[in-house]
């Protein structure tokens, strides 16, 4: 059996160290930021260890992160937000990626299309198109409103995955559904939709973290406080008063768990599915 020579080897895990510490060392960055009580105003180094370890950061930006919220409050806005997005960009786009999966009809080429480059305009194509509408049925600066605009960004996206997951369901499956006499609603509830769950899921996420993480686009729909997201309080922080980092630093930390414990909660589930396929299903 032929073996690395030993310097490939070594250089293959110097390789590796040098890009885990690319992406954990940043992030030890604003863990030792968010727990030392000792910076204030722009850090100026670079510590392995909190100078002054403290809890009281966290305790600061939980009762008054920013906006004149709660961090609860914020949290809610964001969740509102970014679990509307996930689910209203799954449940109209299964459909639609469906029909491009299984049926043919004229247009499906220029639909297809469309779809793609959908998929990769920039968001800031279509704020316009989104301030007219959402502001002609009075929407636009109302949370809902805000959940319309990312999940007009994320449909793309989840519809092209979608769609490759129907297509990947064996259609022998649905034709043995029709001959026992259900029809193209039921094959789709009952056969193609379980096997495609996991694809699903991870488009529902992607959504949802869309939603969740942005913040560019939602100063131009929320004029209120009371509607503002996790996202944009953490970048009106940056822009408007960097009196302590340690804030920020906290506030991120406190913004990014709910997003651990939703994987952590569902990465069993779709490693599951994904092993299981269909059985699962049963």
């Amino acid at each position: 059996m032929h073996r690395a020579r030993p310097w490939a080897e070594a250089g293959r895990y110097a390789l590796l160290t040098l890009l885990a510490l690319y992406v954990l060392v940043p992030i030890w960055g604003v863990v030792y930021l968010a727990f030392d009580g000792g910076v204030h105003g722009w850090p100026t180094d670079f510590r392995v260890w909190p100078k002054e370890p403290t809890l009281s950061v966290f305790g600061e930006v939980w009762r008054d992160p920013a906006q004149a919220q709660t961090f609860l409050g914020l949290l809610r806005n964001s969740l509102i937000v970014a679990g509307g997005a996930a689910i209203l960009s799954v449940a109209l786009g299964a459909s639609m990626a469906y029909a491009f999966a299984r049926l043919r009809f004229p247009g499906q080429r220029a639909g297809l299309l469309a779809l793609l480059t959908g998929a990769f305009l920039p968001p800031v194509a279509l704020m316009m198109p989104l301030y007219i509408i959402l502001s002609l049925i009075h929407i636009r600066t109302t949370l809902g409103g805000l959940m319309l605009v990312y999940t007009a960004f994320a449909m793309p996206f989840c519809v092209w995955n979608m769609r490759a997951a129907f297509q990947a369901a064996p259609v022998e499956l649905e034709e043995a559904a029709f001959l026992d006499g259900a029809n193209r609603l039921t094959a789709f509830w009952r056969v193609t939709l379980p096997i495609a769950l996991p694809s699903i899921g991870v488009a529902a996420l992607i959504a949802f973290l869309i939603g969740y993480s942005e913040f560019a686009m939602g100063w131009l729909f929320v004029s209120r406080a009371q509607n503002v997201t996790l996202a944009m309080a953490i970048s009106g922080m940056a822009r408007t008063s960097m009196e302590s980092w340690a804030n920020l630093a906290a506030l991120a930390i406190l913004m990014s768990l709910p997003v651990v414990v939703i994987f952590v909660a569902l990465q069993r589930y779709l490693i599951d599915r994904l092993l299981l396929g269909g059985e699962s299903a049963r």
